[in-house]
């Protein structure tokens, strides 16, 4: 029972960083993957934060309503199918190993403000760079919120404000189709996924309120600070030393 709760705590702070910046997927997944398999732990963590995403996006709807519909449908398509591309990959990878059981991880008024910077010629390559995004998001959840809030500021779709809402909505629908993938598949741990959603839609709806009640500056920062912390971890985790072993082998 002390597990559950400490794990319900680890969503809801998860949570709360992903419908602000992105990252929360490494609070979530390291700590998964000492008490299941990895692939379970990856399809665990992923519904974990599921309900992060939608209640974000309910605290932040305001925001939204100023993002075109042309601009919504364009970046929303690539999300959803990249999103399943990745997951039917991250099933089929499992399947031909040994995933599967413990060892290695594997328009309003307001929309013009949304596109300007872009032309249209570019929205192929707008769509592409999502679609791209969505791939890794649907695989591997750890850090995506980071790359579609670089994504979607490479593509000038508006200030922080505006940024973070989208990036909610667009990462919640492609790992939402990737969670249904990955429930049919049964590949989720039921017995920590359900606390941990709990405390992910907590979190989530936390996040939401603070996103839109922190002046941009800030909330750069924080962005940033995750971000820069992110790469410190792939770093050391793929250039660290390795860990001590004690004994006779």
């Amino acid at each position: 029972m002390e597990t559950h709760i400490l794990y319900f705590v680890a969503a809801v702070a998860a949570g709360l960083i992903n419908s602000m910046a992105g990252g929360g997927g490494l609070i979530t997944f390291p700590s998964l993957t000492l008490v299941v398999p990895p692939v379970v732990a990856d399809a665990t963590s992923a519904l974990a934060l599921l309900p992060a995403y939608p209640s974000a996006v309910w605290r932040t709807r305001a925001k939204l309503s100023e993002v075109s519909r042309r601009w919504l449908w364009l970046l929303l398509v690539p999300s959803v199918l990249g999103g399943l591309v990745r997951a039917l990959m991250l099933i089929w990878t499992a399947r031909s190993s040994s995933c599967w059981s413990r060892g290695s991880p594997p328009g309003s008024n307001g929309a013009a403000h949304g596109n300007r910077g872009l032309a249209t010629a570019l929205w192929p390559l707008a769509a592409a760079i999502v679609f791209v995004v969505a791939l890794y998001g649907g695989y591997f959840g750890a850090g995506i919120g980071i790359l579609m809030i670089s994504a979607l500021s490479l593509l000038r779709t508006g200030d922080v404000h505006r940024v973070v809402p989208l990036k909610n909505l667009l990462t919640g629908c492609l790992r939402g189709v990737a969670v249904v993938v990955l429930v049919v598949e049964g590949a989720i741990d039921w017995g920590y996924g359900l606390p941990m959603a709990l405390g992910g839609l907590i979190g989530g709806y936390l996040g939401g309120t603070l996103t839109g009640r922190i002046n941009c500056t800030a909330l750069r920062a924080v962005v940033m600070a995750i971000g820069f912390g992110l790469a410190a971890y792939y770093f050391w985790t793929l250039y660290g030393p390795p860990e001590p072993h004690f004994g006779g082998e």
